[in-house]
């Protein structure tokens, strides 16, 4: 009888254990749940570290140098605003058909790789203020006095891309289109004297320039309608993409953003 009361007194003593020990599993699942709910700022803040999702491989916006380090405008944006927000960068290089997906499931926190902002990708993500405007320009020789605006340019030749944007823009304006393979093909027949001019984007050209020199060729028209380009975020992060914009703002008041432009570009790039 007695063996038979011990018995039965040790099996209530495992439940009471088990049931305690629920509890506290209750709670540490609890206690997860919780942490799971602050915001994604309130992760970075805590693990002291935003990633970072970039192609490294899209010179001279992120690309590795002869040193094989990662640089490039967006790179050295992005890590100045990390460095005020007191937090590290960690980079996560990805091909740019994998960006938005290595995005969409929380691979990395924002994506710093030129991405411009339109209605399509508005309505799915979240964007940070632009820290670079780029439009189309009208490229002639030094010399040039006959183009002033993307009206002068009709009838006159225009080395373009096949299929490119600003091809099509060239031969809506009237412009007698020369095919090349390239920005370069197309500088360098303006050089010498086989078209008028060629039709590109306003980085693409002032990266020429800051590399190769631009001695004989001058930015003679740029459309007033800018490509913004900015930091990109999934929906529902708001505090980050305000903790962003405070140092973008910062960085544009205090000459930081510019400076930047112009050790890349040669002027200033986030401004029209």
């Amino acid at each position: 009888m007695k063996k038979v009361l011990y018995i039965v007194l040790l099996a209530g003593l495992m439940l009471v254990l088990a049931a305690c020990g629920g509890s506290n599993e209750g709670n540490k699942q609890s206690d997860s749940a919780n942490n799971s709910s602050g915001s994604l700022l309130d992760h970075v803040k805590e693990t002291g570290v935003l990633t970072v999702g970039t192609e490294g491989t899209y010179a001279p916006f992120t690309f590795h140098n002869s040193q094989d380090k990662l640089t490039g405008y967006d790179v050295e944006v992005i890590r100045e605003v990390a460095d005020r927000m007191g937090v590290e960068v960690e980079f996560m290089e990805t091909k740019w058909d994998a960006m938005f997906a290595g995005l969409n499931s929380k691979r990395f926190d924002v994506i710093a790789n030129q991405v411009g902002i339109n209605k399509e990708r508005k309505a799915n993500y979240d964007f940070s203020i632009p820290y670079t405007y780029t439009s189309a320009v009208v490229v002639t020789p030094k010399e040039n006095n006959n183009v002033d605006s993307f009206d002068d340019i009709k009838g006159k030749k225009s080395a373009q891309s096949l299929t490119s944007n600003f091809e099509k823009i060239a031969e809506e304006h009237g412009a007698e289109i020369v095919n090349v393979k390239g920005l370069a093909q197309s500088i360098e027949l303006i050089k010498q004297g086989r078209v008028d001019l060629t039709v590109n984007d306003r980085l693409a050209v002032l990266d020429y320039i800051q590399k190769q020199g631009g001695e004989q060729i001058k930015i003679a028209a740029k459309q007033d309608d800018a490509t913004k380009t900015a930091f990109t975020f999934n929906k529902g992060n708001e505090k980050l993409v305000k903790a962003v914009n405070k140092q973008l703002k910062a960085m544009k008041e205090d000459g930081t953003l510019a400076k930047i432009g112009k050790e890349w570009f040669g002027e200033d790039v986030s401004t029209k």
